[in-house]
């Protein structure tokens, strides 16, 4: 397939050729991206796409670019463009990261290979099935379980100091972009563990001081493919964008589990 000439570049070089003097010629930077529908292709390749950059450019932004001036096909999903829905989630340069949520001037170089996150089934190209997270997400009952929950005339909100707050807030902050589970070895070698995010999620909840589930969800996870199933790598905080740590999540609600926690 012929590559095409992103526009911009093309104008500089006709001004280039033009004027014979040299113009200051705009950083680039050639996107590597894996390309793979399952539904047609037997099997993946890459395309390389040259484009321009500026200091404050995102990958999101750069491949946006790509897929409006140099091809209309790549597979790709985005909404928020600021680090809050989780769905530009993609490997780059090797690593789980929100393309949203990355510069290209913070990766120190010209070649960016872009890639679909591991452990989840392709789509197409950089967009995954989310099928197995959100059901995982769901098994563990992500809400408040409290029989006096019901609002009725009289009643208030529940109320709660920052002491109770802090128990739970990191890890309320989960915005389900997947980075966790691709990171994660396990969910690598077993497709039913039920993965980082989920037991993080597990563990905000048990947590709060409001919700009277906590022997329900730890039925939940208390498995061969539930908690005991991690070993510890750590890998999913490394990759977590908003530094929740299920990691340590998972520590803490082993305690309830092992007794060293009510």
């Amino acid at each position: 397939m012929e590559q095409k000439i992103h526009p911009k570049i093309k104008e500089y070089q006709e001004k280039q050729e033009e004027s014979k003097v040299e113009v200051p010629k705009a950083n680039l930077v050639t996107l590597k991206i894996k390309k793979y529908n399952p539904n047609k292709d037997s099997s993946s390749s890459y395309q390389n796409y040259q484009v321009p950059v500026e200091k404050w450019t995102t990958v999101l932004d750069a491949l946006l670019d790509v897929k409006q001036n140099l091809d209309h096909s790549i597979g790709v999903r985005y909404s928020c463009r600021q680090a809050a829905c989780g769905s530009c989630g993609m490997k780059i340069n090797g690593k789980p990261k929100l393309a949203c949520f990355t510069k290209i001037s913070e990766l120190d170089s010209t070649e960016i290979t872009l890639e679909p996150m591991d452990n989840f089934p392709i789509t197409r190209d950089l967009v995954v099935d989310f099928s197995r997270l959100f059901a995982n997400h769901k098994k563990i009952m992500p809400y408040i379980m409290n029989n006096e929950s019901e609002i009725s005339n009289g009643t208030k909100e529940f109320l709660q100091d920052p002491k109770h707050v802090e128990e739970y807030i990191q890890f309320a902050g989960c915005i389900k972009c997947g980075l966790c589970n691709s990171a994660c070895p396990t969910m690598a070698m077993d497709s039913s563990f039920v993965g980082p995010q989920a037991l993080a999620q597990a563990y905000r909840y048990v947590a709060d001081n409001r919700d009277k589930g906590k022997d329900n969800r730890l039925k939940v996870i208390d498995e061969s493919h539930g908690i005991w199933r991690c070993h510890f790598a750590g890998s999913c905080s490394q990759v977590c964008p908003k530094g929740v740590d299920p990691a340590m999540g998972i520590q803490l609600l082993r305690g309830y589990l092992l007794g060293f926690r009510d």
